[in-house]
C-alpha cells in the first residue's frame, strides 16, 4: 500500500528531471517512499539513512540500494547528492563533511526541505563546498537549492564530529560522547536526571530503551556492577555515540538498532527509559504509545518499567491498563517519574 507524499517529496516530484541519469546519493530526513520513485529515473541509487525504522520500512523495495549506519565510506562515486535537511543544523553539516568526499569532481548537491526546519541557511551550509547555491523552487512551505561541488574538500573523520562532556549524578561521574543531533549531546536533560536520581540499587538484566548518547544505561551500568545493559534506539548516531560512551568510561554492554521491540534478544528485568516524543518537526507518540502498552510482554515476571515523561503527556492512563501497578515515584512542575510492575 503506497501512501502520500511529504510536501518536500511533491516539491522534488516536479524538478524530476535534475535527477535523471544520475548516480545519485540521497541521505537526510528521509520520511516516505519518494526514493522508489527515484529509482526508476537514475542510473543508479544509494538510500543512506540513520533512521532504521525506515530502513526497515523500505528495505524490502530497496534491496542493496538502501544502507542503514552513523557513516558511509568509500572512493568518490555519485555525481550528485540529494540532501534532506534534518531538524537539527549541526547534523546537516555532519552529513555534508560526510557524504561530499563521496562525490565526484563538478557533482550537483541538491538541499531540499521544509521552510521551517533550516533549509533557508542553505548558503552558509553550502559555502565550504561551492558557490552560492540556487533556489530551484519553492512550494508548500518547502524549498530545493542546488549548488555544485567547486573545490576540494577535506577526507571525513568520525572523530572529529563527537563531542564530549562530563557530567556528574550523585556519587557517579561519566563522560559522555555524542555525535550530532543526538539527545543529550550537549548536555544531560533534566528529566533524566530526575529518572536517574530516583532509582534504587539495580540487579539482573537492563533495557535503556530511546538511548540517545547511552547516558542512563552507562550511569546505571556504572553504579550497579553486575547489570547486564541493554541500550537500543532507531538512530544509528544514537548508537555509535552509546558505545563510544560506554567505552569512554570503561563499561560494558550491548548495543542495538531496534524499532520499538522489533530485534530485542528476549526479556529483561528492568526497562528505563525517557522515551523520545520528538521526531523531525512533528510530535510523535505513536512509537513511544507502543513502546509502553508492549512492555509487559518483555520483562520478566517481577519486572519494572520506569521512565520519566513531560507532566502533560498522558502516560499514566496507558502504564495502567498494561501493568498491574503503576505509580508516580517523583514529580515537579514539568516532569513526573512512572514506575510501573508487571
Amino acid at each position: 500500500m503506497s501512501h502520500p507524499l511529504s510536501a518536500v517529496s511533491q516539491m522534488l516530484e516536479r524538478n524530476q528531471a535534475l535527477f535523471e541519469g544520475k548516480h545519485l546519493l540521497v541521505c537526510g530526513a528521509l520520511e516516505d517512499e519518494y526514493p522508489r520513485d527515484l529509482a526508476g529515473i537514475v542510473r543508479d541509487l544509494t538510500v543512506f539513512t540513520t533512521d532504521y525504522s525506515y530502513f526497515r520500512g523500505q528495505k524490502e523495495a530497496l534491496g542493496e540500494r538502501i544502507v542503514f549506519g552513523h557513516e558511509l565510506g568509500g572512493a568518490p562515486r555519485f555525481d550528485a547528492l540529494l540532501l534532506l535537511m534534518p531538524k537539527a543544523k549541526a547534523e546537516a553539516q555532519f552529513l555534508l563533511a560526510m557524504m561530499t568526499p563521496l562525490l565526484l569532481a563538478g557533482a550537483d548537491i541538491f538541499l531540499a526541505g521544509d521552510n521551517r526546519g533550516g533549509i533557508n541557511g542553505a548558503d552558509k551550509l553550502m559555502s565550504p563546498y561551492g558557490g552560492k547555491p540556487v533556489k530551484r523552487d519553492s512550494a508548500r512551505r518547502c524549498s530545493l537549492y542546488h549548488g555544485e561541488l567547486s573545490q576540494s574538500v577535506p577526507s571525513f573523520r568520525l572523530d572529529d564530529w563527537f563531542s564530549q562532556y562530563q557530567c556528574q549524578l550523585g556519587d557517579t561521574q561519566l563522560t559522555v560522547r555524542a555525535l550530532p543531533g543526538v539527545f543529550s549531546a550537549s548536555e544531560l536533560d533534566l528529566g533524566s536526571q530526575m529518572l536517574l536520581a530516583s532509582l534504587p540499587p539495580l540487579t539482573g538484566t537492563l533495557l535503556d530503551f530511546g538511548c540517545g548518547a547511552g547516558v542512563i544505561g552507562s550511569v546505571l551500568a556504572k553504579r550497579n556492577p553486575g547489570l547486564e545493559v541493554t541500550l537500543v534506539d532507531i538512530n544509528a548516531l544514537a548508537l555509535e555515540s552509546s558505545r563510544q560512551t560506554l567505552a569512554a568510561n570503561g563499561l560494558a554492554g550491548t548495543v542495538l538498532a531496534s524499532d520499538v521491540y522489533s530485534d530485542l534478544p528476549g526479556s529483561f528485568d528492568q526497562i528505563v527509559s525517557n522515551p523520545p516524543f520528538h521526531a523531525g518537526l512533528k510530535t510523535h507518540y505513536a512509537a513511544t504509545e507502543t513502546f509502553l502498552a508492549e512492555a509487559p510482554c518483555h520483562l520478566n515476571g517481577r519486572g519494572a518499567l520506569t521512565i520519566v515523561a513531560n507532566a502533560f503527556l498522558r502516560y499514566q492512563p496507558i502504564l495502567e491498563a498494561a501493568f498491574k501497578q503503576t505509580e508516580i515515584r517523583t514529580m515537579d512542575s514539568k516532569f513526573r517519574v512512572y514506575r510501573s510492575l508487571r
